[in-house]
């Protein structure tokens, strides 16, 4: 295993159609030409030969080597801002736009090997790159995104994560959203939403907003699920009989949590200003202000895994990949996230021993 200061990222490569090798080659570009801050030191679990087909689509002129891991600091030492490649055992056939069924294989290897390397602690965290959930779904991919993925790989290796939760957190300088309720109908959500669920999810981003952020006292503004939240059972019984319970249940658990608010008046500037993360009962209702507020720089994190995870908050972007019109920043953010709450967690470790 790698020393904890040298140990890197793993970057996977997701769907090899969409802007994913666009956005890390873009990114590593900008780095090399000081436009933007140096990156966190990366691996990128991928097809080489994909990558380099790409950047010279893209004129971009990065060096791409491929390494086993165990050579991976030497290759930091240098500097150089080459793309450290770690080959799949798979060659992709996709061209730029159009995606090709049988790739699936390899994105899905991509991930596991990701996700097996950050099990083993042999990186820090891991981001991953957009997948297009269509072809995984008719290849027979059968959980809704990656951090029901995710989720299921950690349940599977141990016993102790065998009732884990995962959370998704949406985030930027401006805001941070956690949906209760992730990839279902419309609806579905009344089916799905209870009282334990909101709990659940409200308890483990307060305690990664301490570990890995550094909040020491999160304030959790809990949204309502019905126009007015409910406006006293006028517009819905969900509100008062559901998540009402679930502020009250919190509040007695020592946790900072207010609400339900009606959605419509929490996401201007003076609302946020009292909270640190707004739950919200559904996918949109956390999506739509974080992205508005600041679409580029948004990053999708996963709490409560056994290890660190980012993703750029965007898709695969068909129509842009190859173009050199991708946006990079949201990966350079989803890089830096994964150090920062890396480092964090590093830090509170250090209090705990003492």
């Amino acid at each position: 295993m790698l020393t904890n200061n040298l140990l890197p990222i793993a970057v996977s490569i997701g769907e090899p159609a969409g802007v994913g090798a666009d956005v890390l080659l873009l990114a590593c570009k900008k780095a090399h030409q000081g436009v933007i801050d140096p990156l966190p030191f990366f691996i990128v679990v991928a097809d080489p030969e994909h990558l380099r087909e790409r950047a010279k689509l893209l004129s971009i002129n990065i060096p791409i080597i491929e390494v086993s891991l165990h050579e991976v600091s030497s290759h930091k030492a240098k500097n150089d801002y080459s793309v450290k490649v770690i080959p799949l055992g798979y060659s992709f056939e996709a061209l730029p736009g159009k995606p090709n069924f049988s790739d699936n294989v390899g994105v899905i290897e991509s991930i596991d090997k990701c996700i097996t390397l950050a099990w083993e602690r042999e990186v820090c965290g891991i981001v991953t790159l957009p997948i297009n959930k269509k072809t995984l779904y008719d290849f027979g991919f059968c959980y809704s995104g990656h951090t029901e993925y995710l989720a299921h790989l950690a349940r599977k290796w141990t016993e102790e994560n065998k009732k884990l939760q995962a959370v998704m957190m949406l985030v930027n300088s401006k805001l941070r959203t956690v949906p209760v309720t992730i990839h279902l109908p419309l609806q579905l959500i009344i089916h799905h939403l209870n009282t334990q669920l909101i709990v659940e999810i409200c308890t483990i981003t307060t305690q990664s907003l301490i570990t890995q952020f550094g909040i020491s006292s999160p304030r959790l503004a809990i949204s309502g699920l019905n126009p007015h939240a409910g406006e006293n059972g006028l517009m819905g019984k969900e509100d008062r009989m559901i998540i009402s319970p679930a502020v009250e249940a919190l509040k007695l658990k020592g946790i900072k949590a207010f609400g339900p608010f009606p959605s419509d008046t929490m996401f201007h500037e003076e609302a946020r200003r009292n909270y640190d993360v707004a739950i919200c009962m559904y996918h949109d209702q956390a999506m739509i202000p974080v992205k508005t507020l600041a679409f580029h720089q948004t990053v999708n994190v996963t709490l409560g895994l056994p290890f660190i995870r980012t993703s750029p908050d965007h898709g695969t972007a068909f129509d842009l990949a190859g173009t050199g019109k991708a946006n990079p920043l949201s990966f350079i953010s989803a890089l830096h996230m994964v150090a920062s709450m890396k480092a964090q967690e590093d830090r509170v470790d250090k209090v705990d021993q003492i």
